[in-house]
C-alpha cells in the first residue's frame, strides 16, 4: 500500500512494488493522483494506525471483508482519535533547526524573502531568520555550497547550474519557489536616447548580473533576435547589480539587463532611461528564487517546510497590488535595499518615470508568483546549450524535476489556502515565437544564432 492509500479498502494490497491499487502503470502515477493537503495527512494517520493493528495484511483485508470500512473506521476511532492526530499533524512538526541565515542580493526580487524578516512571515512559523545581504551571485552560491547559508536568494537559472556542475562543482540543489516573476529592464545611458534599435548597437558594451541568469539569457535571446551576435557583436560582462548605476555613469558600459531597483535607480539619479521592460519580451518569465541544498531538504525536512511556508505566504502577500506600498517602506531601508522609498514604490507598484520624460503605469511590472513551472527549466536549459553553458545530452524534463520542485510547491499552497496549477508545465511566448516544453531540441535547433553544436 502506497502512503495515501485507503487503509480501509479491502482491495487494496500492504504489498512493495508496482501500483498498489493495479490502475495505473507506475507508483508515481498512482501517488499522483491521490489526494492532498488535510486529506492527505488522515490518509497517513489511518494508515499508519491500520498498519499497527493488523500487521498481517490478509488479517487487515479478513476484517475490513467482514465488517466494513464505516464499521471499522468507527471501531478504530474509538481507541484512537485519528483525527485528533490528523489535525495536529497538518500544523506541522517542530522545526529541527530554529536558527537560520539566508543570503539575498539587495534587489526587489529579494521582496518575499527580505520582507519576511520584518514583517513576521519567517516569526510566524516558528523560524528565527537572518537575512544576510551579499555583495554577489558568485558570493551567494559559495556561501551557501560551504553551507554559510541554510539558503539563499538565487537566480532561477542557479540551482540548474549547481546541479548540473556548470561553473561549479556538481552539487544536487533545489528551487522549491520562484520569488518573482518579470522585474527586469534594459536601461541604456542617455547618450543612447536615440539609438533605440538594437540592430544598431553593434560595439556596445552590456552588463548582466551573472553568467547563469535571466538576464543573460533574455538580452541575448533580445540581441539575437535584431541580428547582433551576442558573442561577437557586443561585449556582454557580468557586473553585480549594486555597481551598475556607478558603470553606468561612468561610461564604463553603454547599459545593461537588470534586475529592479536598479533600472529605476538610473533614472532616479539621471544617469540611464528604461529601453523595454522584460516582461515586453517575455511576459511572466521567472526571475529570482529561493532556493536550498538536497541536503538541507533531507537532513531538515521540518524546518524546510516552515521556512518555504514563510516564503510562500510572503510571496503571496507581495503579490496584491495594495500591499506594494508598505512592503516598500520595509524593503528600502540601508539593512536591505538601501535605497529612496519613491524608487522602490516606482518599482513596486509600476506607475514610475521612464527616464524620456513620461510617466509610465504598467501594474505587473514587477508580480510575484511562487509556483515553480517546471518548463521554466526546460526553457533555461535550452538557453545554456544555445550558448555552449551545457554541452552534450540533456535529460531535461528529469533534471526540471529534480530541481523545481513544483510539487512541494503546491502541496505548501495548499495548505495556505492557496490553489495551485493543475499541472508543472505549460508552454507561453518569448518575442512571439512560441515554447513548448515537449520539444525543447527542436526549438532549440530551430535558432539560427546559437553556439549549440
Amino acid at each position: 500500500m502506497a502512503l495515501f492509500d485507503n487503509p480501509f479498502d479491502a482491495s487494496r494490497r500492504l504489498g512493495r512494488g508496482g501500483c498498489s491499487c493495479g490502475a495505473h502503470r507506475s507508483q508515481g502515477e498512482h501517488d499522483a493522483a491521490q489526494p492532498v493537503g488535510d486529506a492527505a495527512i488522515q490518509r497517513v494517520v489511518d494508515g499508519t494506525v491500520m498498519r499497527a493493528l493488523f500487521p498481517h495484511d490478509a488479517e487487515r483485508r479478513a476484517f475490513l471483508r467482514s465488517v466494513g470500512a464505516a464499521t471499522a473506521l468507527a471501531a478504530v476511532s474509538q481507541f484512537l482519535p485519528t483525527r485528533l492526530i490528523a489535525e495536529a499533524f497538518a500544523e506541522g512538526a517542530k522545526p529541527e533547526k530554529t536558527d537560520l541565515k539566508i543570503g539575498f542580493i539587495p534587489i526587489t526580487c529579494a521582496t518575499p524573502i527580505i520582507m519576511a524578516k520584518p514583517m513576521g512571515f519567517y516569526e510566524k512559523q516558528g523560524l528565527n531568520v537572518d537575512v544576510v545581504k551579499t555583495a554577489g551571485w558568485a558570493v551567494i552560491r559559495d556561501k551557501t555550497l560551504n553551507r554559510e547559508y541554510d539558503a539563499a536568494h538565487m537566480l532561477a537559472p542557479m540551482p540548474i547550474a549547481i546541479s548540473l556542475g556548470v561553473g561549479s562543482n556538481p552539487q544536487p540543489y533545489t528551487m522549491p519557489a520562484v520569488e518573482n516573476v518579470n522585474g527586469q529592464a534594459i536601461t541604456l545611458a542617455m547618450k543612447h536616447k536615440d539609438r533605440r534599435d538594437p540592430k544598431d548597437w553593434k560595439g556596445f558594451k552590456l552588463a548582466v548580473p551573472f553568467d547563469y541568469s535571466m538576464h543573460n539569457y533574455l538580452l541575448r535571446y533580445y540581441l539575437a533576435e535584431a541580428g547582433i551576435d551576442p558573442d561577437t557583436d557586443v561585449q556582454i560582462r557580468a557586473v553585480p547589480p549594486p555597481d551598475m548605476v556607478a558603470n553606468l555613469r561612468a561610461d564604463n558600459i553603454d547599459g545593461f539587463l537588470a534586475p529592479d531597483p536598479v533600472n529605476q535607480r538610473a533614472v532616479y539619479d539621471g544617469v540611464g532611461f528604461i529601453h523595454i521592460l522584460s516582461k515586453d519580451i517575455w511576459d511572466r518569465h521567472p526571475c529570482c528564487a529561493f532556493a536550498a541544498s538536497q541536503d538541507f531538504i533531507t537532513q531538515t525536512p521540518n524546518t524546510y517546510a516552515a521556512l518555504l511556508r514563510a516564503i510562500i505566504e510572503a510571496t503571496t502577500y507581495a503579490s496584491k497590488p495594495e500591499n506594494r506600498k508598505e512592503i516598500a517602506a520595509q524593503i528600502a531601508p540601508a539593512n536591505y535595499l538601501n535605497q529612496p522609498v519613491t524608487v522602490v514604490e516606482q518599482v513596486l507598484t509600476g506607475t514610475f518615470a521612464d527616464g524620456l520624460g513620461a510617466v509610465r503605469k504598467v501594474p505587473d511590472r514587477v508580480d510575484f508568483d511562487a509556483f515553480p513551472w517546471q518548463s521554466f527549466a526546460v526553457w533555461i536549459m535550452t538557453q545554456m546549450q544555445r550558448w555552449g553553458q551545457i554541452k552534450g545530452e540533456v535529460d531535461y524534463q528529469a533534471v526540471a524535476a529534480k530541481v523545481y520542485l513544483a510539487t512541494d510547491a503546491a502541496r505548501l499552497m495548499k495548505q495556505n489556502g492557496l490553489t495551485p496549477p493543475e499541472t508543472t508545465t505549460k508552454s507561453f511566448v518569448v518575442m512571439g515565437k512560441t515554447f513548448d516544453p515537449a520539444k525543447p531540441k527542436e526549438y532549440l535547433e530551430s535558432f539560427k544564432i546559437r553556439r549549440a553544436g
